[in-house]
């Protein structure tokens, strides 16, 4: 590759998630790196395995120029932990727990040795027998799968990877164990199992008796016999109304996985990593990294050669990362070189369709990704069995199972997240589209930056429709939709993760799962806070159709703010408004709630007592105003008037209108009667600054906002990723 001499130009979000999360520090905390250095790290290492090589110093270069000009970044542990005393350098593990104690405590030690280095596990409890079911060693009962899974989850949380990556983990139960209604509803309580996604593993024989009406077995798994029927069709459902309530449990579609595993003779897929685009063996790990497509378009269209000289130098990368690995433990190192997978991924494909004016959610954009995502497989391939004819295949090659030419990694591709290193890179995640396109952001002293996407600002100032007014207006409609000043075309063109229907993420998902991936990809299905049921099970059921390998639905605040009425309970016993959002159901309260009381003085210094009550989440949901000078008649018009006031402020919380949103309209109200809505708001104003809560998660880290995409919650502000 040909060595490049810019510099390339990293926003502050880039520089400050650098600066908290992947430069090396002193014993002070103060960074001992810069980019470059920390690339010149990263590319010396992962070169270092062809030391003796006549390529060596050509490699060592065009690892770094390829990493430092952000053309293709690695995942975070080896940006993290290449050319250190750690250096674990792989994201994604796969651990066995076999039923038995020593099994499934070995599991534990493994997994927290795993975590901390800074991977994510990924745990079948499918080989455990289910609850009650007998132990002949001790004469006693099994306590099941979710019992131990709450051991894993106690565990995890005692580690903190590196003081870097927080622990992460992937639950699968197969639906034909007979615990899987209990899994199913585990994290409804979503204080429960913090640090783990779950998912169920669906057979095709279970999708056929859902299609045709028809009960399927439940087999316990240390007898394989079968103990019981269900109905599939009310399992479905179950699937379905926990996913619609908060977006878990997730399904991976197993058979579909198996199917394409490209070693069988050494078993078969259980699970995958915490964000479900790696399915692994037991003890596999995996190494990704991922090519920022937005590097690679000009004048319209695709450079197909220098995309390739990256995709050939990528393959080089990652398997020799497999070399230079320093592994948890030696079952894994064992397994991972045996296979020798990787997981070659993009980000910036939103980046690459705005480039080329093709619509994230339209055909044409579809097949412009499945084009590339193509391209990519067959050059991976071909760059792997160039290195295998130098190196040898991964050792498990065997011609018998293995219908393939020998190559060096026994997988090449998938789409994993890149939630902090798409921040490094500027670009959209993964194969997601963009969640917003203007977004505020709040600085010091209450001040707030509009962050602008770089495509949209430099088309609207080249089209001439860019003004600070529309910026503002499209940050707070949270969309380019419907404004008139854009135009339609461009509409189209900067349609977000919310805008696209959740018919053409699945199309997406699906094109790209079939056009050239290996393993699977991470990837959330956006739904409005308004779809219904019957949109998660259209999800689910295009996505094994479209022959996905797993699925994840988000319905827009459905982890924010918890309906506190079963739908049948709900049904005509919540009223609703009809807004851009779609139905907006008010929320019912329980009998008691959480308190905060403020006290404050008045223009005249009379004592007013503000009360906010707040739900279990920290959500407000009802302000009160308490006056010591109730019985004054002069000021019964004041007293009047908070009251009324606070009502509204109430019943406006309760069908979650944003909390900022209601002081804005305060705030519009100084100078008129009394003054009184205006102290109100700055009084909320307080509230807000005290707790950090509005109607959005928070991150614990920056208190920013966390956005539900690639199956993980991430911070913008900060960097902050719930599973990376």
């Amino acid at each position: 590759m040909t060595k490049k001499m810019s510099r390339p130009k990293l926003t502050r979000a880039a520089e400050t998630v650098l600066e908290r999360r992947y430069y090396l520090k002193d014993s002070a905390g103060r960074p001992l790196e810069n980019w470059e250095t920390l690339c010149r790290r990263v590319a010396d290492a992962v070169a270092d395995v062809d030391r003796e090589s006549e390529e060596y110093e050509t490699l060592r270069d065009s690892f770094f120029n390829m990493i430092y000009h952000l053309d293709f970044l690695p995942n975070s542990p080896c940006l993290m932990n290449a050319g250190t005393d750690l250096g674990q350098l792989s994201a994604c593990f796969v651990l066995p727990i076999e039923d038995s104690m020593d099994g499934i405590f070995t599991s534990i030690r493994n997994g927290a040795l795993v975590h901390k280095t800074g991977g994510g596990t990924g745990y079948s409890f499918s080989r455990l027998r289910p609850k009650n079911s007998a132990v002949q060693s001790t004469q006693g009962v099994a306590s099941g799968p979710l019992s131990f899974a709450a051991v894993f989850d106690a565990a995890t949380e005692t580690i903190k990877q590196g003081g870097k990556r927080r622990g992460a983990n992937m639950g699968v139960l197969r639906v034909d164990h007979p615990d899987i209604l209990d899994f199913i509803s585990a994290k409804e309580d979503q204080t429960r199992f913090t640090n783990f996604n779950f998912s169920v593993a669906i057979t095709d024989r279970f999708m056929e008796a859902v299609q045709t009406g028809q009960d399927y077995d439940l087999v316990d798994p240390s007898t394989g016999k079968v103990v019981e029927t269900l109905d599939a069709e009310r399992v479905f459902n179950k699937i379905v109304d926990l996913a619609w309530h908060n977006g878990e449990p997730g399904v991976l579609f197993i058979d579909a996985a198996n199917r394409d595993n490209a070693t069988p003779q050494l078993g078969e897929f259980e699970a995958t990593n915490p964000c479900g685009e790696q399915w692994l063996l037991p003890y596999e790990s995996c190494n990704l990294g991922s090519i920022n497509l937005d590097h690679y378009v000009g004048d319209g269209d695709i450079d197909w050669s220098r995309l390739a000289r990256t995709v050939h130098l990528a393959v080089r990368f990652l398997d020799n990362v497999i070399d230079c690995n320093r592994f948890p433990i030696p079952e894994i190192a064992r397994m991972t070189q045996k296979t020798r997978k990787i997981g070659l991924g993009i980000m910036g494909l939103h980046d690459m369709l705005i480039r080329l004016e093709r619509p994230y959610g339209g055909e044409e954009g579809r097949e412009s990704a499945a084009r590339v995502m193509r391209f990519i497989r067959d050059e991976a391939e071909k760059a792997s069995i160039a290195v295998a004819k130098v190196k040898g295949p991964f050792p498990a090659y065997d011609p018998e199972y293995n219908h393939y030419p020998p190559r060096r990694n026994a997988a090449l591709t998938s789409i994993q997240p890149t939630g902090t290193v798409s921040m490094i890179a500027d670009c959209a995640s993964g194969c997601e589209p963009y969640y917003s396109i203007v977004m505020v952001k709040n600085v010091m002293d209450g001040d707030k930056l509009l962050m602008i996407n770089k495509h949209f600002e430099r088309v609207a100032r080249r089209e001439g429709f860019y003004s600070e007014e529309l910026m503002k207006k499209v940050a707070d409609g949270g969309t380019v939709i419907g404004h008139r000043e854009i135009p339609l075309h461009w509409q189209e063109i900067f349609c977000t993760a919310q805008d696209i229907t959740p018919e053409s993420h699945i199309k997406m998902q699906g094109t790209l799962q079939r056009s050239g991936v290996d393993s699977s990809i991470s990837k959330t299905i956006n739904l409005p806070a308004a779809a219904t049921r019957d949109d998660v099970r259209f999800s689910y059921e295009l996505g094994f159709k479209l022959g996905c390998k797993g699925l994840t639905v988000y319905r827009d605040g459905s982890r924010d703010s918890q309906v506190l009425n079963t739908a049948g309970e709900a049904e005509g016993k919540m009223s609703a408004v009809v807004s851009s959002q779609g139905i907006v159901r008010k929320k019912e309260l329980p009998d008691v709630l959480s308190a905060k009381r403020y006290r404050l003085k008045d223009a005249n210094q009379n004592t007013i007592y503000l009360i906010v009550c707040f739900d279990d989440d920290e959500n407000p949901m009802e302000v009160f105003a308490k006056f010591p000078f109730d019985n004054r008649v002069d000021l019964k018009d004041k007293s009047t008037m908070w009251t009324t006031t606070c009502r509204l402020v109430s019943l406006a919380l309760r069908y979650q209108i944003p909390m900022d949103e209601i002081i804005k309209q305060l705030d519009r109200s100084s100078g008129h009667m009394l003054d009184l809505p205006a102290q109100l708001g700055k009084l909320l104003k307080s509230f807000m600054a005290d707790t950090h809560r509005g109607f959005s998660s928070t991150c614990p880290e920056c208190s920013g906002k966390l956005v539900f995409e690639e199956g993980c919650e991430v911070c913008y502000d900060c960097g902050y990723s719930k599973c990376s």
